[in-house]
């Protein structure tokens, strides 16, 4: 198989698919490379066509009256996004950018559709995708609401690190609009973590060198 099937049917949005299906899935996509900067979509777009991230960074974000930008959600590889739009939704006020250069495979909604309609596990597994989406969603807002700059922020290096030590790719700027303050709070935040030997900072790069004490932090 090409490249663009062996990765679209080794995610578990299209696992389990029929050798036909899959023939179907490669004619109904495009893969391409965009450049770090790319607005895939703007509030106002009903949005026509169905984004799946191969490789890259992406942000969802909302600008507010003021012109601050308060990120919602940042997207990895083998993800989904504008998904809303097989709802027949707007894209709630929501911008959708390429952080970094980003390969993207893109289906249009009336053929996604089609697929459903013959394999409704997609369809579930979509509604699957959404709703943790939305759960996240809803803990970044509490977060926001209730816990402590530092609090925030390890809270998000330990979902950006994942099973890992290391987020790359990402300025202070980038992580102060992922927890709703400004650069130079969070830029003073890190530099106590690294005191605390709690962090090393790099160029655009952060290595957790103490994730108990991070978790600590966090759940403050």
């Amino acid at each position: 198989m090409n490249e663009k099937i062996t990765h679209l049917t080794t995610m578990e949005l299209f696992q389990d698919l029929s050798r036909e299906d899959q023939e179907e899935l490669d004619r109904i996509t495009t893969m391409t490379t965009v450049r770090k900067g790319k607005i895939f979509y703007r509030p106002e777009d009903t949005g026509e066509v169905i984004f799946i991230l191969k490789k890259g960074t992406v942000q969802l974000y909302r600008i507010s009256t003021e012109g601050k930008k308060l990120v919602i959600y940042t997207l990895g590889d083998g993800t989904l996004f504008g998904e809303m739009s097989l709802l027949g939704q707007r894209m709630h006020n929501t911008f959708a950018e390429a952080i970094t250069d980003c390969t993207i495979c893109v289906m249009s909604r009336n053929d996604l559709e089609r697929l459903i309609l013959t394999r409704p596990q997609v369809a579930l597994r979509i509604l699957e995708i959404t709703g943790s989406r939305l759960r996240e969603t809803e803990e970044q807002l509490e977060s926001l609401a209730f816990k402590s700059i530092p609090s925030r922020l390890a809270a998000l290096l330990l979902r950006l690190a994942g099973d890992g030590n290391e987020v790359a790719g990402l300025t202070h700027q980038d992580l102060a609009e992922m927890i709703g303050t400004y650069r130079e709070t969070t830029t003073q935040t890190l530099n106590d973590m690294k005191a605390e030997g709690i962090l090393e900072i790099g160029r655009r790069r952060l290595v957790i060198l103490d994730k108990d004490a991070l978790r600590q932090i966090a759940e403050r």
